[in-house]
């Protein structure tokens, strides 16, 4: 058993998916956890908003408790990183501060940002046999999931499957260019 303190300090690598709702982005992070070398944690935004209590939110509140869970889901993946661990986060950057936000908490060295793309059509077929989500969520997330315009990596989920995807982000990942998307968009914003 290792002792706490020899462990060595070291920034943990988050293999940031983003994409809209539907597009595929939770099948590739659990491709991602079978085929990845070293352990890692899958993050998804939808944990942090399924913790919340049953509590009734007023429709008045609601804007703010959802701004508080991106925010405290953030900073835990922040957290994890920091602490050296590899996090796979699954997110929707559907408004600008939310990118503004994970910018100036993670080191961007230490991302990688994977734009999961998924044309119109199929993500209202996927909304529709899912059937959880609100219908034409997807579609009018679209155009602000991806406005930042710049990724490591990107993947068609209609073009390919799930695990294709995930060993595309593996291979990408033994031999990172710099500057990464994170330090682009810090630069650019």
């Amino acid at each position: 058993m290792e002792h706490l303190d020899s462990v060595p300090p070291r920034q943990g690598l988050v293999i940031f998916l983003n994409g809209t709702s539907s597009s595929g982005k939770s099948s590739i992070a659990t491709e991602l956890l079978s085929v990845l070398d070293e352990p890692c944690f899958y993050l998804p935004v939808d944990a942090f908003h399924a913790m919340r209590s049953g509590a009734a939110v007023p429709p008045e509140r609601l804007a703010t408790v959802l701004h508080r869970t991106w925010r405290g889901f953030h900073r835990a993946v922040a957290g994890m990183a920091a602490a050296g661990n590899d996090v796979v986060v699954d997110h929707v950057l559907s408004a600008e501060w939310r990118l503004r936000d994970c910018l100036s908490l993670f080191p961007p060295r230490h991302v990688v940002l994977v734009g999961v793309h998924c044309p119109p059509e199929e993500l209202a077929r996927r909304e529709h046999e899912r059937g959880d989500r609100p219908p034409g969520l997807a579609a009018r997330q679209l155009e602000q999931v991806h406005a930042h315009g710049i990724y490591d990596v990107e993947c068609d989920t209609s073009l390919a499957p799930p695990r294709e995807c995930a060993l595309r982000i593996k291979e990408f990942l033994a031999d990172r260019p710099t500057p990464t998307a994170f330090e682009r968009l810090r630069e650019a914003l």
